[in-house]
């Protein structure tokens, strides 16, 4: 491939995009301009194809680690942390869409979120989301990273974080690293014991969903009970 230097000037990522805008430009030419340089061997555009490579898809690229990143010929620390950043970036312009939008009423941008959030972690994460009276979110909290298990999630502290929020209702999410969103016995067992801690303390939950990088899984049907490929 050629290096930058040789390459037409209008053929340049950063002229293209000037010309026909950022969405002219692909995945290796975007990450070519936050990498801005290559080395001796390799062209900008073979270490930005490394990292793709090593990533799978763009979307994992937020997943990768300072030290996975830094294994990428061609990627230093310095480089590495501007690519972190610019992925912390997107992640929390998501979120800020998602904590502005009513989760009942357009549950897409939600599901999406939780996925993107949850979806790959190798472990069960177990969230909350809290949410005011006209279902716009307040705050979440990873509350539990392991296996669920009724004896592990404690209904009172999670009601506790829902009375600091100010909470009116409460939406369960934990993700199933296994890929499958089928709801275990656990999962039914913990949902019904916040249900009914729900009823108690006034702040009932508005459901429990199981997301995985493909799917999710609402086990009280608030958002349709059904699975969703990724676009």
């Amino acid at each position: 491939m050629l290096e930058l230097k040789e390459m037409a000037v209008s053929d340049r990522p950063r002229e293209k995009m000037i010309r026909f805008g950022i969405r002219s430009l692909s995945h290796v030419e975007l990450l070519a301009l936050i990498l801005r340089t290559g080395t001796r061997k390799h062209s900008v555009f073979e270490v930005a194809e490394d990292l793709l490579r090593s990533a799978k898809s763009v979307k994992r690229l937020s997943q990768m680690s300072l030290a996975d990143l830094c294994a990428i010929h061609g990627i230093n620390q310095a480089k590495a942390c501007e690519i972190l950043a610019v992925a912390e970036l997107s992640r929390r312009m998501a979120l800020e869409e998602v904590y502005e939008t009513d989760v009942v009423d357009q549950p897409v941008r939600l599901v999406e979120w939780l996925r993107r959030e949850l979806g790959d972690a190798k472990q069960e994460h177990f969230l909350v989301v809290f949410l005011d009276t006209k279902n716009h979110i307040l705050g979440h909290k990873v509350c539990f990273i392991g296996s669920l298990d009724r004896s592990v999630v404690h209904p009172r502290e999670i009601f506790k974080e829902a009375v600091a929020y100010s909470a009116a209702r409460i939406i369960a999410v934990h993700n199933h690293p296994s890929g499958d969103v089928t709801p275990s016995e656990n999962d039914l067992q913990v949902t019904k014991s916040l249900e009914e801690a729900g009823v108690l303390m006034g702040i009932p939950l508005l459901d429990h969903i199981i997301v995985s990088h493909r799917n999710f899984y609402s086990l009280r049907q608030t958002f349709g009970n059904r699975s969703k490929e990724p676009a």
